[in-house]
C-alpha cells in the first residue's frame, strides 16, 4: 500500500473532514439536551438524510448490490419493502413522536419517553427498553465495525484487526467529542456522497456495456430469469423480504431523528426529501447490481473478484471504471454508509 495511493487519500481527507466536523458540532454544544438530542434544532433537510442515512449501512453498497447481481431483480422486494416501511414511519410515526417526546417530559431517549408516557415510576420500563437496545445495538454495531473493517482489508490490504480498529476509532472519534449534532452533521455528508456514488455509477456502468438495449440482452443472455421478479420465491418469501421495512418503527436511531426536529412542521419536508433521497439510492443499488451483470459477463477476464465474493460488485466496478481520485470518492461511500449508521446507533 504507497502512500501515494489516490484511495487512500482520499479516505484520510474524508475521514479528517467527519472528525473536523465533530469539533465544530462540539462547539455548538452547550448542554445535554444539545449533546443527546442537538437541543432538538434539526432542520428538514439534516432531518430527512440523517434518517435516512442512519439507516443505510454497508449493506445498500455491497449486500443488496451483491443478491441483486447474484439472483436478479427478485431480490429487489427488499428494496419496495423498505420503502414502503420507512414511508409509513415518516406519515404515522415521526411528527406524533416528536410532539409527544417534547410534551412527556421533554424526554431525550425512548427509555425516557416510555417511562414518562406511561407513568413507570419504578423505573422498570425504562431499564427493560435499555436493556433491549444495549444488547440489540451491540451485535447491530458489531456487524457495522466488522463491515468497515473488510471495505479497509480489501481496498488497503491491511490485516483485518488493524482494519477493525481503524473503522471503529475514527467512528467514535466525531462522535464521542460532537454527540447528536456531529452525528447529524456528518449523516447529511455522508448522504450526499451515498447518493453522487449510487446515481454516478449504474451511468457509468450503462455506458461501458454500450447502452440499455445491449446491457439488457447481455443480462437477458447470462439468464432470462434475471428479469423475472418472482424468480425462486414464494408469497411468504416476498413478504419476509418486505419484511425489513417493518424494522423502521422500532429502530430507536431513526426514532431520535424524529425527535430531534426543530419543530412538527418540519416533519412534512424532511419527508418528502428523505423519501426521494431513498428511493433513488435503492433505485440507484438496484441498478448497480443488475447493470453489473452485463459488465461482467462481457469482461470475465476481471470478474474473479465478484465472482468470489458477490458484495465487491460495487467496488469493483468503482476500482474498474473510474479514475483512481474518482474511484476513492466512490469507495469513501461505502465507509460514509458504515460510519453514518455505526455513529447514529
Amino acid at each position: 500500500m504507497s502512500v501515494s495511493n489516490p484511495t487512500l487519500i482520499t479516505f484520510v481527507i474524508y475521514i479528517a473532514a467527519m472528525v473536523l466536523i465533530g469539533f465544530m458540532a462540539y462547539r455548538s454544544t452547550n448542554n445535554l439536551s444539545d449533546y443527546i438530542l442537538g437541543g432538538r434544532s434539526l432542520g428538514s433537510v439534516v432531518t430527512a438524510l440523517s434518517a435516512g442515512a442512519s439507516d443505510m449501512s454497508g449493506w445498500l453498497l455491497m449486500g443488496l448490490p451483491g443478491a441483486i447481481y447474484m439472483s436478479g431483480l427478485s431480490e429487489s422486494w427488499i428494496a419496495i419493502g423498505l420503502i414502503i416501511g420507512a414511508y409509513l414511519n415518516w406519515l404515522f410515526v415521526a411528527g406524533r413522536l416528536r410532539v409527544q417526546t417534547e410534551h412527556n417530559g421533554d424526554a431525550l431517549t425512548l427509555p425516557d419517553y416510555f417511562a414518562s408516557r406511561f407513568e413507570d415510576k419504578s423505573g422498570l420500563l425504562r431499564i427493560i427498553s435499555a436493556v433491549v437496545i444495549l444488547v440489540f445495538f451491540t451485535i447491530y454495531c458489531a456487524s457495522g465495525i466488522v463491515a468497515g473493517a473488510r471495505l479497509f482489508e480489501s481496498t488497503f490490504g491491511m490485516s483485518y484487526e488493524t482494519a477493525l480498529w481503524a473503522g471503529a476509532a475514527a467512528t467514535i472519534a466525531y462522535t464521542f467529542v460532537g454527540g447528536f449534532l456531529a452525528v447529524s452533521w456528518t449523516d447529511t455528508v455522508q448522504a450526499t456522497l451515498m447518493i453522487f456514488a449510487l446515481l454516478l455509477t449504474p451511468i457509468i456502468v450503462l455506458l461501458a456495456t454500450g447502452g440499455v438495449d445491449t446491457t439488457f440482452l447481455a443480462i437477458e443472455a447470462q439468464d432470462p430469469s434475471n428479469f423475472d421478479m418472482l424468480k425462486n420465491t414464494t408469497f411468504i418469501g416476498i413478504i419476509s423480504l418486505m419484511g425489513w421495512g417493518l424494522g423502521y418503527f422500532g429502530q430507536p436511531h431513526i426514532l431520535a431523528r424524529f425527535m430531534a426536529a426543530d419543530s412538527v412542521k418540519s416533519i412534512a419536508n424532511a419527508r418528502r426529501i428523505s423519501m426521494t433521497w431513498m428511493i433513488l439510492c435503492l433505485g440507484g443499488t438496484v441498478a448497480v447490481g443488475f447493470f453489473g451483470i452485463a459488465y461482467f459477463s462481457a469482461h470475465p477476464e476481471v470478474a474473479g473478484p465478484v465472482t468470489e465474493n458477490h458484495e465487491r460488485v460495487f467496488i469493483e466496478l468503482a476500482k474498474i471504471l473510474f479514475n483512481p481520485w474518482i474511484a476513492g470518492v466512490l469507495l469513501s461511500a461505502i465507509l460514509a454508509a458504515v460510519m453514518s449508521t455505526l455513529s447514529c446507533q
